[in-house]
């Protein structure tokens, strides 16, 4: 469908996609404002929109200014908003409170559409302002996409003739009064992603993270809702920031009765100081809104990311990473071993992992000298790399580029090019240092050694890898604070090695899950959800990172029988189980399984390579279930034609036998034939082992409406603590 570009009258302008509406007001050229995000209000005409506009107008009651305050996507106290402001800078202490007055607007969208898109291909919005006292202009690019998330991004440029520093961008939306909770994230390494909820109250709820990568701390996606939202039920409307660097989400509400959820990058002290001409971009914000809860809210992301021209198209490989099976333990013979046991279990991709280049044999020393080692690997990595084509598989190499070990030719050679606020060096964390990519020779020697790796070997896929925080992250040898420089510098890096390699994916791995955003996601192939590979802390770990990405971007392994990280043991089925719902994986030494294990392992890779075309192209769901012990998720075709779900035990149930299970998403008028799926088909439970079995639990099942099994359900299995089984539906 072509696209057309229109100059925008300065009035109100109706964008619809995908259920969804956003309604601009552009009147009496200020900012534009949100007057509604949430559901579809249909087809609208001038007047009506215009009446919109009068219906929900503020009662100017208040101290700052006279009249209402309307509050813009990019707040300015010159209007009379005193919460957080949309842009905090100054030119040398003047200039710290701007008014934009709007220049130009224009329409960007389908080329049959209107002002009022019907859900098509969605649109955007184009402003153009500027404030002729504070000698700035500014761009904002407010997009609906046809997948209904809202996009906005801000671009500050200075047109005086002093530097203007910027401390701030903060861009805006406004929810409704009965948004009353947030849901947020935590975590540390190991556990990343973990939810938190807290009323939605008076005052300011800021999520700040300073730690120079996405971090396992971050807000991750901001969501405010109606009371006890979930997964299928009440109305959500959410944030995510786009930035891989440090950057703050938060929550306001005010006394004018405004509710927002803002977000932007978070600045280091004079990191950002535009000279004359120059201009800064932020990053950009994402919103989604669910009717129906958060399976709602995450559909929109996913169907987004899927619409990329560069979203991985290709049926997801099978991967073994070799880490937990060999770690630094570096030896052609056991590493084509563990190759030939990969390929007989069915994996499509060998990872060599940390351990394989200069004098490397622990993670003290060698960070920055990207040549394949002499003593390791006197031949190169041609044995190896020849061995793992040959056997029908890609190979991947894993890389931390970003780093460097103080015990490093590099860094005795460079010390300089150490990231430093001044002359005092950071404190080492893992025995690392950054090195700083914002640095010309720095950047090119970084992208010189990838590049050659990438010509001289067989290389598909690079893990890259970042494995510590930035601190005192400065420019030398001024010390000017770098994270903001540095973020950009890595995606240069990744732009530019991209280019030159379009076939090579990367994975973002950074300490396990720290780095994972819409931005670092459109430069790379996959995450690495977690080093954590423990299937009982998967489940989570896994479930809310989907809440923002679809499955075939996140990485999901099967480890040994006793997890590596926690010391817990699990079986094969529900390890294999767990990674199932992901871009499938392997990280276990094969060559020490038994025979019986391996075989099990091969089934459970049949039935991916058999389902990863519904895996990867369905709409994931997660039933409400009443019962905390229990979590019954899936994925439904597009079509509705078949799917297949999990019920997962995580701990022992207060019910006993287990109650009914619902499964979402289905067409309600279609039949399925609902069957145990093989070979996650065996409910590990005492019922099952006094041979006490369900009526319908057979390969035949049974068949019923979808509109039946999402509202009276089926009778569930009794399973032991931490073990799963599968169920698949399909129409008839």
């Amino acid at each position: 469908m072509a696209s057309r570009s229109a100059p925008l009258p300065l009035d109100v302008t109706h964008l619809r996609a995908a259920g969804v509406s956003l309604v601009l007001d552009l009147t009496g050229g200020t900012l534009p404002r949100v007057l509604h995000w949430g559901a579809d209000l249909g087809t609208l005409g001038p007047e009506e929109l215009g009446s919109l506009r009068l219906a929900g107008a503020p009662q100017p009651i208040g101290f700052s200014v006279d009249g209402p305050v309307e509050v813009s996507v990019l707040p300015e106290q010159s209007a009379g908003w005193l919460g957080t402001p949309g842009l905090v800078g100054n030119r040398g202490g003047r200039d710290f409170s701007t008014a934009f007055a709007v220049r130009e607007a224009a329409l960007t969208g389908p080329a049959e559409g209107s002002r009022s898109p019907g859900g098509g291909g969605g649109a955007t919005v184009t402003v153009l302002a500027r404030d002729e006292a504070a000698a700035l202009d500014l761009e904002l690019v407010i997009e609906l996409t046809a997948s209904g998330l809202v996009r906005q991004r801000a671009t500050v440029a200075n047109r005086g003739s002093s530097p203007f520093t910027v401390d701030a961008v903060n861009l805006t939306l406004p929810v409704p009064a009965e948004a009353v909770e947030l849901l947020d994230f935590t975590g540390h390494h190991l556990r990343e992603r973990s939810p938190q909820r807290t009323a939605f109250t008076q005052g300011l709820r800021m999520r700040e993270n300073r730690t120079g990568r996405t971090g396992y701390d971050s807000a991750y996606l901001l969501a405010a809702g109606t009371a006890d939202f979930g997964n299928r039920s009440g109305e959500v409307w959410a944030v995510h920031t786009a930035w891989s660097g440090n950057h703050r989400t938060f929550a306001e509400r005010t006394f004018h009765s405004v509710s927002l959820l803002g977000s932007g990058e978070l600045m280091l002290s004079g990191e950002v100081v535009l000279e004359p001409g120059e201009s800064y971009a932020s990053p950009w914000q994402y919103g989604s809104y669910g009717r129906h809860g958060l399976d709602e809210v995450s559909a929109r992301f996913h169907r987004w990311l899927r619409s990329r021209p560069h979203h991985p198209s290709t049926p997801r490989p099978v991967t073994l990473n070799t880490w937990e099976a060999v770690y630094f333990d570096h030896d052609l013979d056991r590493l084509r071993a563990l190759a030939d046991a990969a390929a007989a279990v069915g994996a499509e991709r060998f990872v060599l992992d940390d351990g394989w280049f200069g004098s490397r044999r622990d993670d003290r020393r060698a960070l920055g000298d990207w040549y394949v080692s002499d003593e390791v690997w006197p031949d190169g990595l041609g044995p190896l790399t020849g061995h793992v084509t040959g056997l029908g598989m890609q190979f991947g190499l894993w890389v931390e580029p970003e780093m460097v070990n103080e015990d490093s030719d590099l860094a005795r050679a460079h010390p300089d090019w150490v990231m430093a606020a001044g002359d005092r060096l950071p404190g080492a964390a893992r025995h690392q240092q950054v090195l700083d990519l914002a640095r010309p020779e720095a950047f090119a020697y970084i992208l010189g050694r990838l590049d050659e790796l990438l010509e001289a070997y067989p290389i598909a896929y690079l893990k890259w890898d970042h494995n510590r925080d930035l601190v005192d992250a400065g420019h030398r040898p001024t010390g000017r604070a770098g994270v903001h420089g540095q973020t950009r510098a890595v995606y240069r890096l990744m732009d530019e090695l991209r280019r030159r390699h379009p076939g090579v994916e990367i994975e973002s791995c950074s300490s396990g899950g720290g780095r994972v955003d819409l931005e670092i996601l459109q430069r790379t192939d996959r995450v690495w959800v977690s080093d954590c590979i423990d299937a009982l802390e998967r489940q989570t770990i896994q479930r809310w990172t989907n809440a923002l990405i679809p499955l075939e971007l996140m990485g999901t392994h099967v480890g040994s029988d006793v997890a590596h990280t926690t010391g817990r043991r699990h079986p094969v089925d529900f390890r294999a189980g767990t990674a199932l719902f992901g871009h499938f994986g392997i990280e276990w030494d094969l060559t020490a399984a038994a025979p019986e294990e391996l075989a099990r392992l091969a089934q459970w890779v049949d039935l991916y390579k058999e389902l990863r075309g519904l895996l990867h192209t369905g709409v994931r769901v997660h039933a409400d279930h009443p019962d905390p012990a229990h979590r019954l998720h899936g994925v439904v075709a597009e079509d509705g034609s078949d799917a297949v779900y999990a019920l997962v035990a995580t701990a022992s149930s207060a019910m006993y036998p287990a109650g009914a299970i619902r499964l979402p998403g289905l067409d309600a008028d279609a039949v399925y034939r609902v069957r145990p799926q093989a070979p996650g088909d065996l409910p590990d439970g005492n019922a099952h082992h006094w041979g006490v079995r369900l009526p319908w639990w057979t390969p035949e099942g049974v068949r019923l409406p979808g509109r039946v099994l999402a509202a009276a359900g089926l009778q569930a299995p009794v399973l032991h603590p931490e073990r799963l089984v599968l169920l698949r539906a399909t129409r008839v």
